[in-house]
């Protein structure tokens, strides 16, 4: 699966009720922003590579979270995302981000669950996480 039939496969689906817009990203690696219908707060980026189908969303900056709580957050973070699912937590940059991976041979539907997962969960854990913000 690469972005241009992702984004062809995205455009008319539906999973569990939500529908995908799609919109492609130019630059040098092709990236696809999708918003989920019901979580439209928290676009999920996709990147296609031989090996993984990336998914990704932005939780926060550094910058806006309160300095003298990071280590408890961090805390939290580990704790949460064990049994968080299809998702994991990380940070690139300065940006935290909640993520998941796919095969690259993955069909649609697991693609759709991912993404409505992922963008749930990015949902939930900005208001599990938002007293930790400045």
């Amino acid at each position: 699966m690469d972005t241009q039939s992702l984004t062809l496969a995205l455009g008319d689906a539906t999973h569990a009720g939500r529908t995908f817009d799609v919109m492609p990203i130019a630059g040098e690696e092709p990236v696809l922003q999708v918003i989920v219908s019901g979580a439209e707060e928290t676009p999920v980026y996709i990147t296609v590579t031989d090996t993984q189908i990336l998914c990704l969303a932005y939780l926060f900056d550094e910058q806006e979270l309160a300095p003298e709580r990071l280590n408890e957050l961090h805390e939290n973070m580990l704790r949460i995302s064990v049994p968080m699912p299809l998702s994991s937590l990380g940070k690139t940059g300065q940006h935290y981000v909640v993520y998941g991976a796919l095969s690259p041979t993955s069909g649609t539907s697991e693609i759709m669950q991912e993404l409505v997962t992922l963008a749930e969960n990015a949902i939930d854990l900005l208001q599990t996480f938002e007293d930790y913000l400045a």
